[in-house]
């Protein structure tokens, strides 16, 4: 009876040994902010099969590990969560890289030569395509200009014989040739002209009712159906340009901000095969309304590994402020008797959110103007009356980028979730005054304390391609509240800076939150996602004025190393 118990002990001990949790990854010595109010900073963390298992002192995290653990020595470098994109558009930054990138242009003429360039190398009739330009950026404007836009005749002189189809940077106007025109059939014939207002659009006239070239919001769809569609191939390499790009930029996390059935099929082809460096969270684009109803039907797909979930619909409400297309609830400053315009039906908010609430599908309404975010926030409201037990909803508002003032704190109140983009501040801030005024902007542009003081959950992006992807500058921006040129001193409207610890939240948690996941990953914590981001310089302590000189050095995912600068 004794040697059954002995040997019972020790078959009890050995299993005790064995079943010890031996990390797989140590990373040590580097400055580590988890994002955790209880604990911000450690000195290691221990991961096994992407899963953090130990944090905190390295004596005790230590104990986490075995002979076969590997060991990265940080070497003083900062680590923090993983990044998560909260709003940009991923075949988009892909198809950035296989297009003419108009990002950097600082005048009409650079974008004509760089259009010229690229049709030298296509046959006659080939489309040539690019996205980036915008026009408030420029250092100077052509002699000849309609409405604060370019004119065509430059660019058609040099592209006689290839239809030219340049999307805004904002997404919410184009610019194309006389080509195009006249395949799209906007152009002078005899004594007709264009019709100037489209459903939800606007084609650009010059003072005779010509056409210049420039189509805002849904005019554009007028030349942009005509583009030939892409290949699978072509859609399998923008994927992967846009993969490396986010790794490469610290991204482990990344919300699609409209989609449809094509993007979540490659994606999920891209799982299976092993090929996928980042989780993906898609919204459903409301401009596909066969696919949304195809997936009422069908209900949230809710990524069980964490890499690709659909349970949100995104919402194209109204312009962007640089087209003049932004909504809003009195006139442009710079464009007396306009106010910008809604691009869907309003009430399509109600339709769909109605729908989201009953279903299970979170509603992401895009909004800029402060008419928008207004019509936005009283149908969330009336549709949350209607399904009072749906608490956890997280809708959200994706930019809330002018707001009026008595509108700000109804976020806090209605728990909208404010999807912001910092960077948006440091692009548009110097010229957005002519758009707004003073008063506006002052009181209700680019709130970001205010709204965080109305008990709102800010999550942050750059909605690339619109802005380069890069979360350094958008960090830099939403604690300066300074163009990248670091102007002006103390920043635009200062009182609204988020601190350091907020910016990162912002970026972290806060983004995990807005999709639902906050206990899986977002922050560096016990039985989390091992999902880590690591730069050269620390970016919570390094004077302002180094911010942008920051680099990713590595970027972790589930425990894999999916980029490493060399």
């Amino acid at each position: 009876m004794k040697k059954t118990i002995l040997f019972s002990a020790l078959i009890g001990l050995l299993f005790a040994c064995n079943s010890k949790e031996e990390a797989d990854k140590l990373f040590y010595n580097g400055k580590i902010y988890t994002v955790e109010e209880d604990q911000p900073m450690v000195e290691a963390v221990a991961i096994k099969d992407g899963v953090i298992i130990a944090i905190g002192p390295l004596s005790e995290v230590e104990k986490s590990i075995g002979v076969k653990t590997e060991k990265i020595d940080l070497a003083g470098k900062t680590m923090t969560p993983g990044l998560i994109e909260s709003h940009a558009h991923l075949m988009g930054i892909g198809y950035n890289k296989l297009e003419i990138d108009l990002m950097y242009v600082k005048t009409y003429d650079e974008l004509v030569e760089k259009v010229a360039e690229a049709a030298k190398n296509v046959e006659p009739g080939e489309w040539i395509t690019g996205r980036g330009w915008h026009q408030d950026k420029w250092i100077e404007m052509p002699d000849r200009t309609v409405a604060g836009f370019q004119t065509h005749e430059a660019l058609s002189k040099v592209t006689p014989d290839n239809p030219v189809y340049l999307a805004h940077a904002s997404g919410h106007a184009s610019f194309v040739n006389q080509k195009a025109m006249e395949m799209a059939g906007i152009t002078t014939l005899g004594n007709e002209k264009p019709v100037r207002v489209i459903e939800g659009g606007e084609i650009i006239l010059d003072e005779v009712g010509n056409p210049t070239g420039v189509l805002v919001e849904r005019a554009s769809g007028l030349v942009s159906s005509l583009v030939p569609k892409d290949t699978p191939e072509r859609a399998e390499k923008a994927l992967e340009l846009a993969l490396e790009e986010l790794a490469s930029k610290g991204i482990t996390s990344f919300h699609d901000a409209g989609s449809g059935q094509e993007v979540i099929d490659l994606l999920e082809k891209f799982k299976r095969e092993g090929r996928l460096t980042a989780r993906m969270y898609v919204m459903l684009s409301s401009r596909l309304p066969d696919l949304l109803e195809e997936w009422y039907q069908r209900g949230p797909m809710i990524d069980s590994d964490h890499m690709v979930t659909v349970r949100s619909i995104k919402l194209n409400m109204d312009g962007a402020l640089g087209p003049w297309g932004a909504w809003l609830l009195e006139d442009y400053e710079d464009k007396p008797g306009h106010k910008g315009h809604e691009t869907m039906p309003i009430n399509l908010v109600s339709q769909v959110a109605e729908k989201g609430l009953e279903l299970g599908f979170q509603v992401n309404a895009h909004a800029i103007g402060d008419r928008t975010n207004r019509e936005v926030l009283d149908r969330f409201e009336a549709a949350f009356a209607k399904f009072p037990e749906e608490k956890n909803h997280r809708f959200r508002i994706e930019h809330a980028q002018h707001l009026h003032p008595d509108d700000i704190s109804r976020f806090g109140d209605l728990s909208v979730i404010a999807a912001i983009q910092a960077i948006h501040l440091s692009s548009d801030r110097p010229w957005a005054i002519g758009r707004l005024g003073a008063k506006r902007i002052k009181d209700g542009a680019y709130v970001w304390q205010k709204l965080l003081g109305s008990g709102a959950v800010l999550s942050n992006g750059t909605d690339a391609p619109v802005e380069p992807l890069d979360p350094i500058p958008s960090f830099y921006a939403s604690v300066s509240r300074k163009t990248l040129k670091m102007t002006p001193e103390g920043g635009y409207e200062p009182d609204q800076k988020l601190t350091r610890e907020q910016a990162l939240k912002s970026y972290t948690l806060a983004g995990a939150f807005a999709e639902f996941e906050e206990d899986f990953k977002g922050s560096i914590k016990v039985g989390k996602a091992a999902d880590f981001t690591v730069f050269d310089q620390n970016i919570m302590e390094i004077p302002e004025n180094e911010l942008l000189n920051v680099k990713v050095v590595m970027t972790v995912v589930g425990g894999n190393m999916v980029y490493q600068r060399e």
